[in-house]
């Protein structure tokens, strides 16, 4: 009797129950054979010897091709013992599982995916697909050294955000410019270097959260100020602001409401209003701005949503807004405004903890040449050309993916061409949805679990299902994408 089933009490009776249960003993018919059908299955060391497996070796190390088949005979064991119909698996079907199992350890956690959901900036998504010109700008400074912080005229350190400020600068009109890792940090830094032991007065309508949490009530105590609210949930007016400004009073703070929209009975005061109030006052009015468009989206039949450079006319002191959103851009937070207010955030110790990396930097800046010409960024930001298009180009690109799932099965009839509501996302013009068109799939094996099989598969899908059937909405697919999501289609229509 071992010394753990003695320490565990219960003497011989209790480890003869537990061996028994744990399929240690097997005494009686059915227990002997299960036993019998378990000792077929090859040792570890045998599933090393296979030639299949010592390529595997050859490929990925010893170690974990072990670990591999170590758990596919734990699997098989498992199974074994769950399906007494069960059949003991051949050598060459475990070589198969390592080989599966390896193959699915080895791809990365973050990958590409076919993003048919038709949310052009979905967050979980990873927002604003690259432009071409902004991805080959990150590569070609990812692999070796750059100038990121040196002045090669002066042969001296130079500023990290060299590349991107005068563009900011060109291209909205502000004097001067910033640029950090996302909006959150680009709001904290601001209020932690221009209001940092006074008060920072909001209207009550605009203290919005925004995904995983985030407030703007938070994020203004965090910057060591006091949070003023002012108005009421629905109106605000200037003589609010007014009314609450005291000799503590260091910014008055507008906030754009991204992601919700208050309707019926409400009011908030205008820009020019706040921007005159806080010139008399002798305050910085900030504009926390959200989605960053640079261009006017009625152009593509969208509502409008306020630009950057409106912002700055309007009288805004300092803009915040962001660079993946409606600018189409990597993930940055950008800061554009009056030289005068921009200077205390360069000396705030906060600045360095919220840099941005060269591949960021060399993307952000490829972006913004892109906007130096307007026509020429409607076309080749992603995020503007997606949200150009026409009805009838994604039917037709619709009906393109039919005929692709026609040629390899032309025998069935399971998709139809749909009208579709699509969104911006992003927390951008949350009410309005516009128009697209969706290949519908009626899939034999359920919406749920072709959805997840699409999901986890090569190339990895994400659809919706509404109904009880798969939607793939052409807004978010490229036309460079319609063999792959065909190709993964017709793969779990076989399985």
């Amino acid at each position: 009797m071992s010394a753990k089933a003695k320490s565990s009490g219960g003497g011989w009776a209790a480890y003869i129950r537990s061996a028994r249960e744990g399929g240690l003993i097997l005494d009686d018919a059915p227990n002997a054979e299960l036993h019998t059908r378990l000792r077929a299955l090859p040792s570890v060391e045998r599933l090393l010897e296979q030639p299949e497996v010592q390529a595997l070796q050859a490929a990925h190390g010893r170690e974990p091709v072990v670990a591999g088949a170590r758990a596919c005979l734990d699997a098989a064991r498992t199974a074994l013992r769950r399906h007494p119909g069960a059949e003991v698996p051949a050598l060459a079907e475990l070589s198969l599982a390592i080989d599966a199992r390896l193959a699915r350890a080895a791809r990365p956690v973050l990958h590409p995916l076919i993003n048919a959901t038709g949310i052009v900036l979905h967050t979980n998504l990873g927002r604003a697909p690259l432009a071409s010109a902004a991805a080959e700008a990150a590569a070609a400074v990812a692999s070796g050294y750059s100038n990121l912080e040196f002045d090669l005229e002066a042969g001296r350190r130079g500023a990290r955000t060299q590349g991107v400020e005068p563009l900011l600068c060109e291209i909205t009109g502000a004097e001067a410019a910033l640029a950090v890792n996302n909006a959150a940090a680009a709001v904290l830094l601001a209020l932690s270097a221009l209001a940092s032991g006074g008060e920072v007065v909001v209207s009550r309508g605009e203290l919005v959260e925004i995904g995983g949490g985030f407030r703007i009530p938070d994020v203004i105590t965090q910057g060591g100020a006091k949070l003023v609210e002012v108005g009421t949930t629905n109106r605000t007016r200037s003589s609010d602001y007014a009314s609450a400004i005291t000799p503590a009073t260091r910014v008055l703070l507008k906030v754009h409401p991204s992601n919700y929209r208050m309707l019926g009975f409400t009011g908030e005061a205008g820009l020019e209003q706040l921007a005159a109030l806080a010139r008399e006052r002798g305050l910085i009015l900030m504009h926390d701005l959200g989605g960053g468009a640079l261009v006017d989206l009625r152009a593509m039949g969208l509502p409008h949503e306020p630009t950057v450079q409106e912002s700055l006319a309007a009288g805004a002191d300092l803009v915040a807004f962001s660079g993946d959103k409606l600018m189409g851009g990597p993930q940055a937070g950008l800061l554009v405004g009056r030289a005068a207010v921009l200077e205390p955030l360069r000396r705030h110790p906060l600045l360095r903890a919220v840099r941005l990396d060269k591949m960021t930097l060399a993307a952000l800046e490829a972006t913004l040449q892109l906007y130096r010409d307007p026509a020429r960024a409607a076309q080749t930001v992603p995020v503007l050309a997606m949200l150009d298009q026409t009805v009838a180009a994604l039917q037709a690109r619709a009906e393109r993916l039919g005929a692709l799932l026609d040629a390899s099965s032309p025998h069935r009839n399971d998709w139809r061409v749909e009208p579709s509501e699509a969104f911006t996302g992003g927390g951008t013009l949350p009410t309005q949805g516009r128009e697209s068109r969706a290949l519908v799939w009626t899939s034999e094996s359920g919406a749920e679990l072709t959805a997840r099989r699409l999901r986890t598969g090569a190339p990895a899908v994400v659809g919706r299902v509404r109904d009880g059937a798969l939607v793939f909405d052409m807004l978010t697919v490229s036309d460079a994408e319609l063999d792959g999501l065909a190709g993964a289609l017709e793969q779990v229509r076989r399985s």
